[in-house]
């Protein structure tokens, strides 16, 4: 049934963050919050599920859950090792794994549960059932390393996916755009000295992690020119996402010319999400979306796939998802911007934006010297 898919599950809602205030484990002079746990928490997600529930744009997709990823294939991108002492501290009460990555009892069959809705929405749109799709996946994904899980990931979903499709056509090419404003280090790691994987990462230049996303990172041996880092600077809005899209992504896709597109879909760089400084609106993500749709139509037969990310503001990331999965749909149903007019006033100024157009300018020659 061809079509937009809306993969979602609610246990992935139930994933547990421990007993943090914000970044940090409570304790010392670290008092508990009010709400309590990390910012990545379920509600944003379930009120996102929840405002296409009552624009009625639900309704209009095809909703379906999914079996979580194999043991078989989580063991593609990561070893036994790390996935038993997952699995084992899962069985018990839980725990926290790398860099400050807790989960509840039971986070190892959720965080699988995740993969397996991204795999699941990438392997469907690969065979025709549907035309484009969105995966609502909690816990995200892309920071995670093989071996080191961080940033709220556990497993790298976007990867396991890629690897369960290759498993069944080997010379699979994929793009993955990852428009998170944190940078997507797990999956460039993963892929780094890949050819046939063409990762491209936009991000708040030094935010997270603070020690990679360079734009001198294009990757290693046969690998080498398909890894893009666009570092942008803090306050970019509307108009430099807009460019870095226009002038460096979709050239990008149109050379590598990859069999379908993954966005690693993450809506922190909104202009009011606590854990970034960008200035990006609903509009933005909605166009973002029909521009890789365009392209996607240019180049892989529409085949575009979408995996939820980061994105913290409960009271936001509901529209900005609206916008792009009204976009995927090419619905007419809308659901307007609460912060749009805020946002539009808060745009770089003249000044400013001249600065970042500059900025989109010296990447857009860096990467036409590496080609």
């Amino acid at each position: 049934m061809a079509g937009t898919a809306f993969y979602t599950d609610e246990k992935c809602f139930w994933h547990s963050g421990g007993n943090y205030a914000s970044l940090l484990p409570v304790g010392g002079l670290v008092q508990p919050q009010a709400a309590g746990g990390l910012p990545e928490n379920p509600e944003s997600k379930r009120r996102f599920r929840n405002l296409l529930d009552v624009t009625g744009l639900l309704g209009e997709l095809e909703c379906l859950s999914a079996s979580p990823a194999s043991w078989d294939d989580l063991l593609r991108v990561h070893p036994a090792e790390y996935l038993g002492e997952f699995k084992q501290l899962s069985d018990l009460a839980g725990g926290e794994l790398g860099l400050r990555t807790p989960f509840g009892p039971g986070g190892f069959e959720i965080a699988a549960l995740s993969a397996g809705l991204v795999k699941q929405a990438l392997c469907r749109v690969l065979d025709g059932n549907h035309d484009n799709a969105y995966a609502l996946s909690r816990p995200p994904g892309h920071h995670c390393l093989p071996d080191y899980p961080m940033g709220f990931c556990l497993l790298a979903n976007i990867a396991i996916a890629i690897e369960a499709a290759k498993a069944g056509e080997p010379d699979l090419r994929v793009a993955v755009v990852d428009w998170d404003v944190h940078h997507g280090n797990g999956t460039e790691a993963i892929f780094l000295d890949r050819s046939d994987v063409l990762t491209i990462s936009l991000h708040q230049e030094n935010n997270f992690p603070l020690d990679t996303g360079s734009a001198a990172a294009i990757g290693t041996g046969k690998g080498a020119g398909c890894n893009i880092n666009l570092p942008l600077p803090p306050g970019s809005g509307h108009q430099t996402y807009v460019s870095a899209i226009d002038r460096i992504v979709s050239p990008a896709l149109r050379s590598f010319k990859p069999d379908v597109i993954i966005v690693a879909c993450g809506f922190d760089a909104s202009g009011v999400d606590p854990l970034s400084r960008m200035l990006a609106s609903a509009e933005t993500f909605g166009v973002m979306t029909k521009m890789l749709m365009g392209i996607a139509g240019e180049i892989c037969g529409g085949r575009l796939v979408l995996a939820h990310e980061g994105g913290y503001s409960e009271v936001h990331v509901p529209f900005c998802g609206h916008a792009v999965v009204q976009a995927l749909s090419g619905s007419n149903i809308t659901a307007e911007d609460p912060f749009g007019p805020r946002l539009v006033g808060q745009q770089p100024t003249a000044r400013f934006q001249a600065f970042q157009d500059s900025w989109v300018d010296e990447l857009a020659g860096h990467f036409r010297r590496s080609d």
